[in-house]
Protein backbone atom coordinates (compact mmCIF):
# COMPACT_ATOMS: atom_id res chain seq x y z
CA UNK A 1 0.00 0.00 0.00
CA UNK A 2 1.41 3.69 -1.18
CA UNK A 3 0.92 5.93 2.43
CA UNK A 4 1.06 9.88 2.21
CA UNK A 5 4.48 9.67 3.78
CA UNK A 6 6.52 7.08 3.83
CA UNK A 7 8.58 4.86 6.58
CA UNK A 8 11.98 6.90 6.45
CA UNK A 9 10.00 9.89 6.88
CA UNK A 10 7.68 8.75 9.65
CA UNK A 11 10.59 8.15 11.41
CA UNK A 12 12.26 11.42 10.84
CA UNK A 13 9.36 13.54 12.04
CA UNK A 14 8.92 11.37 14.93
CA UNK A 15 12.48 11.25 16.29
CA UNK A 16 12.53 14.39 18.67
CA UNK A 17 9.89 12.85 20.56
CA UNK A 18 11.94 9.91 21.49
CA UNK A 19 9.55 7.33 20.66
CA UNK A 20 10.14 4.09 19.01
CA UNK A 21 7.84 2.15 17.29
CA UNK A 22 8.23 -1.34 15.47
CA UNK A 23 7.14 -1.70 12.24
CA UNK A 24 3.33 -3.10 12.47
CA UNK A 25 2.57 0.13 14.73
CA UNK A 26 4.50 2.22 12.31
CA UNK A 27 2.12 0.99 9.41
CA UNK A 28 -0.40 1.82 11.69
CA UNK A 29 0.27 4.85 12.30
CA UNK A 30 0.72 5.47 8.02
CA UNK A 31 -2.93 4.07 7.89
CA UNK A 32 -4.07 6.60 10.54
CA UNK A 33 -2.75 9.61 8.92
CA UNK A 34 -4.51 8.61 5.27
CA UNK A 35 -7.87 8.04 7.01
CA UNK A 36 -7.66 11.55 9.40
CA UNK A 37 -6.56 13.41 5.86
CA UNK A 38 -9.31 11.33 3.81
CA UNK A 39 -12.37 12.40 6.34
CA UNK A 40 -10.65 15.73 6.95
CA UNK A 41 -12.03 16.69 3.61
CA UNK A 42 -16.12 16.10 4.46
CA UNK A 43 -16.11 16.59 8.68
CA UNK A 44 -13.44 19.19 10.81
CA UNK A 45 -11.28 16.91 12.49
CA UNK A 46 -7.97 19.01 12.60
CA UNK A 47 -6.98 22.69 10.59
CA UNK A 48 -3.83 21.45 9.85
CA UNK A 49 -3.12 19.78 6.14
CA UNK A 50 -0.10 19.01 5.83
CA UNK A 51 0.93 15.52 6.57
CA UNK A 52 4.37 16.22 7.99
CA UNK A 53 2.96 18.84 10.30
CA UNK A 54 0.38 16.17 11.44
CA UNK A 55 2.83 13.52 12.24
CA UNK A 56 4.76 16.34 14.69
CA UNK A 57 1.83 17.69 16.15
CA UNK A 58 -0.63 14.99 16.46
CA UNK A 59 1.28 11.50 16.88
CA UNK A 60 4.65 12.95 17.78
CA UNK A 61 2.90 15.13 20.85
CA UNK A 62 0.56 12.26 21.80
CA UNK A 63 3.41 9.49 21.78
CA UNK A 64 5.70 12.27 24.10
CA UNK A 65 3.48 11.60 27.25
CA UNK A 66 5.26 7.70 27.18
CA UNK A 67 8.57 9.20 27.87
CA UNK A 68 6.97 10.69 31.20
CA UNK A 69 4.91 7.89 33.15
CA UNK A 70 3.90 4.18 32.53
CA UNK A 71 0.78 4.22 30.27
CA UNK A 72 -1.16 0.83 31.39
CA UNK A 73 -4.16 -0.51 32.79
CA UNK A 74 -7.75 1.55 32.15
CA UNK A 75 -7.58 5.01 29.80
CA UNK A 76 -10.36 7.48 29.84
CA UNK A 77 -9.57 9.95 27.29
CA UNK A 78 -12.08 13.40 27.24
CA UNK A 79 -13.52 15.29 24.21
CA UNK A 80 -11.31 12.76 21.75
CA UNK A 81 -11.90 14.74 18.70
CA UNK A 82 -9.85 12.83 15.74
CA UNK A 83 -8.23 10.77 18.29
CA UNK A 84 -5.26 12.28 20.02
CA UNK A 85 -3.76 11.35 22.53
CA UNK A 86 -6.38 8.69 23.11
CA UNK A 87 -6.06 6.32 19.88
CA UNK A 88 -2.47 7.17 19.06
CA UNK A 89 -1.32 6.09 23.12
CA UNK A 90 -3.80 2.52 22.24
CA UNK A 91 -1.35 1.97 19.04
CA UNK A 92 1.68 2.62 20.86
CA UNK A 93 -0.11 0.48 24.02
CA UNK A 94 -2.07 -2.42 22.89
CA UNK A 95 -2.44 -3.53 26.25
CA UNK A 96 -4.63 -0.72 27.04
CA UNK A 97 -8.26 -0.57 28.43
CA UNK A 98 -9.57 2.68 26.15
CA UNK A 99 -12.95 4.61 25.96
CA UNK A 100 -13.12 7.70 24.14
CA UNK A 101 -15.85 10.51 25.11
CA UNK A 102 -16.99 12.31 22.05
CA UNK A 103 -20.27 13.72 21.81
CA UNK A 104 -20.07 14.57 18.14
CA UNK A 105 -21.54 11.93 16.09
CA UNK A 106 -19.40 11.96 13.18
CA UNK A 107 -16.15 12.17 14.84
CA UNK A 108 -16.97 8.93 16.99
CA UNK A 109 -17.54 7.31 13.68
CA UNK A 110 -14.38 8.48 12.39
CA UNK A 111 -13.10 6.84 15.80
CA UNK A 112 -14.54 3.59 15.08
CA UNK A 113 -13.25 3.29 11.66
CA UNK A 114 -9.78 4.00 12.80
CA UNK A 115 -9.70 1.35 15.03
CA UNK A 116 -10.90 -0.90 12.75
CA UNK A 117 -8.58 -0.25 9.82
CA UNK A 118 -5.86 -0.05 12.10
CA UNK A 119 -7.12 -3.13 13.92
CA UNK A 120 -6.56 -1.38 17.51
CA UNK A 121 -8.87 -4.30 18.86
CA UNK A 122 -11.59 -3.16 21.40
CA UNK A 123 -12.30 0.42 21.99
CA UNK A 124 -15.08 2.22 23.61
CA UNK A 125 -16.13 5.56 22.28
CA UNK A 126 -19.26 6.85 23.87
CA UNK A 127 -21.10 9.93 23.40
CA UNK A 128 -21.49 11.73 27.21
CA UNK A 129 -19.50 14.60 28.23
CA UNK A 130 -17.30 14.17 31.26
CA UNK A 131 -19.82 16.28 33.45
CA UNK A 132 -22.21 13.40 32.88
CA UNK A 133 -20.28 10.67 31.93
CA UNK A 134 -18.57 10.90 35.99
CA UNK A 135 -22.21 11.08 37.44
CA UNK A 136 -23.69 8.18 36.10
CA UNK A 137 -24.46 5.14 38.39
CA UNK A 138 -21.85 2.04 37.44
CA UNK A 139 -19.22 3.85 35.64
CA UNK A 140 -16.01 2.61 36.08
CA UNK A 141 -12.87 3.81 37.53
CA UNK A 142 -9.43 4.80 35.73
CA UNK A 143 -5.75 4.63 35.69
CA UNK A 144 -5.23 7.57 33.49
CA UNK A 145 -7.47 10.54 32.45
CA UNK A 146 -6.14 12.35 28.94
CA UNK A 147 -7.36 15.74 27.65
CA UNK A 148 -5.41 17.46 24.80
CA UNK A 149 -7.01 20.63 23.04
CA UNK A 150 -9.40 21.23 25.54
CA UNK A 151 -10.97 24.50 27.65
CA UNK A 152 -12.57 25.37 30.81
CA UNK A 153 -9.94 23.49 33.24
CA UNK A 154 -11.36 24.76 36.62
CA UNK A 155 -14.72 22.24 35.37
CA UNK A 156 -13.10 19.54 33.26
CA UNK A 157 -10.16 18.39 36.23
CA UNK A 158 -12.98 17.71 38.90
CA UNK A 159 -14.36 16.25 36.91
CA UNK A 160 -12.06 13.56 35.58
CA UNK A 161 -10.96 13.11 39.08
CA UNK A 162 -14.52 11.55 39.76
CA UNK A 163 -13.22 9.12 37.21
CA UNK A 164 -10.14 7.76 38.27
CA UNK A 165 -9.14 5.26 40.57
CA UNK A 166 -7.42 6.23 44.16
CA UNK A 167 -3.87 6.36 42.68
CA UNK A 168 -4.73 7.73 39.14
CA UNK A 169 -3.56 10.31 36.97
CA UNK A 170 -4.60 13.13 34.79
CA UNK A 171 -2.74 13.91 31.89
CA UNK A 172 -3.18 17.48 30.16
CA UNK A 173 -1.98 19.16 27.24
CA UNK A 174 -1.80 22.40 27.58
CA UNK A 175 -0.47 26.05 26.38
CA UNK A 176 1.96 27.90 28.56
CA UNK A 177 -1.46 30.44 29.43
CA UNK A 178 -3.35 27.60 30.33
CA UNK A 179 -0.98 26.49 33.52
CA UNK A 180 -1.35 29.49 35.32
CA UNK A 181 -4.29 28.65 37.40
CA UNK A 182 -3.80 24.70 37.73
CA UNK A 183 -2.39 25.03 41.54
CA UNK A 184 -6.19 26.62 42.43
CA UNK A 185 -8.24 23.99 40.64
CA UNK A 186 -9.92 21.92 43.56
CA UNK A 187 -9.47 19.16 44.28
CA UNK A 188 -5.86 20.14 44.78
CA UNK A 189 -3.37 17.22 42.95
CA UNK A 190 0.34 16.60 43.13
CA UNK A 191 1.65 17.92 39.71
CA UNK A 192 5.01 16.63 38.84
CA UNK A 193 7.03 19.04 36.75
CA UNK A 194 5.82 19.51 33.26
CA UNK A 195 7.16 17.94 30.27
CA UNK A 196 7.99 20.59 27.70
CA UNK A 197 6.63 19.26 24.30
CA UNK A 198 9.71 19.15 21.49
CA UNK A 199 8.99 21.21 18.35
CA UNK A 200 6.21 23.04 20.32
CA UNK A 201 6.39 26.85 21.42
CA UNK A 202 5.52 26.81 24.99
CA UNK A 203 3.02 23.82 24.83
CA UNK A 204 3.45 21.49 28.10
CA UNK A 205 2.42 17.94 28.94
CA UNK A 206 1.50 18.13 32.74
CA UNK A 207 0.61 14.95 34.71
CA UNK A 208 -1.71 15.34 38.31
CA UNK A 209 -2.29 12.55 40.84
CA UNK A 210 -4.86 12.87 43.60
CA UNK A 211 -2.73 12.77 46.70
CA UNK A 212 -3.22 9.69 49.27
CA UNK A 213 -4.75 10.06 52.17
Amino acid sequence: MLYVLDFPTLRQLLEPFGVLLNDRQEQQVLAYLELLLKWNKRINLTAIESPAECVTRHFGESLYLTKGIEVSGRLLDIGSGAGFPGLVLKLAKPSLSLTLLEPVAKKRAFLKEVARVCELGPVVARGERIEDFGQAQGTPRFDLATARAVGALKQLVPQAVRCLNPRGMICLWLGHAQTAGLDHIRPRLDWRPPMPIPLSRGREIWVGSVPRA
